[in-house]
């Protein structure tokens, strides 16, 4: 029981983690503000967050439940997946953490709204948000992919949830999405403001993941691989 609730409390907060990241959280702004400038009253543009939102989580959670899914279908892969998890779980998270610590270094160039997609979003009206949420979750950085196929997807593996912590890493990182198509709402002096905190916040809890990722991993890459303390 308390190792699912960890798994569950873990998949939230990857995809918190996901969202306020520099790449997806400039792209993420970028999308809700485009579409914001179109729809026009603070109304519609909450609810064009809305179904960017929406657009975002039902894609990661699509896409992490069909990949569990079909690594899970196969009970010889299965029974093998979930055996060998513990041992691949420990080297996994000391990567990641060293990622999340920028001891390994990737580009992370994010990608704005081309003026093919702003003439498709423009002709949607305010459901181009929807679809703009699809689009961008599918266009994975760096960081956001190694927090996905790297840390969700081993996790759901080793738990057997095909479907439960692959929907909550989804609705993890629609909930600062939520948040910044409300303060777009309210006026662009609130976004600035939000943004520089959230910028503070996103490097602390990068870094304090990233090192428990790194002790978490050492200590399963021990009992696991080399079995000690066991």
């Amino acid at each position: 029981m308390i190792e699912w609730l960890v798994g569950v409390g873990s998949a939230v907060w990857l995809g918190i983690l996901t969202s306020i990241s520099p790449c997806p959280l400039a792209t993420n702004i970028t999308a809700i503000s485009f579409v914001g400038q179109r729809v026009g009253k603070p109304l519609r543009v909450l609810c064009a967050g809305l179904l960017y939102t929406i657009g975002r989580a039902i894609t990661y959670a699509v896409l992490g439940a069909l990949l569990v899914s079909s690594l899970l279908s196969a009970p010889g892969l299965s029974l093998t997946l979930q055996r060998i998890m513990n041992q691949l779980l420990g080297p996994i998270l000391i990567v990641v953490g060293m990622i999340l610590l920028e001891l390994l270094r990737f580009n992370l160039r994010g990608r704005g709204v081309s003026e093919r997609m702003q003439r498709r979003v423009e002709r949607w009206g305010i459901w181009g948000a929807l679809l703009l949420g699809i689009l961008f979750a599918l266009a994975f950085c760096p960081l956001s992919a190694t927090l996905f196929f790297g840390s969700l997807i081993p996790l759901a593996i080793k738990n057997g949830s095909r479907v439960v912590l692959p929907s909550l890493y989804g609705a993890g990182t629609a909930l600062p999405v939520i948040a910044f198509a409300l303060l777009i709402a309210l006026g662009a002096h609130s976004i600035g403001k939000a943004f520089d905190r959230l910028k503070q916040i996103e490097f602390w809890a990068r870094r304090v993941t990233g090192a428990v990722f790194i002790g978490v991993g050492f200590y399963l890459s021990l009992v696991h691989i080399y079995g000690v303390f066991t």
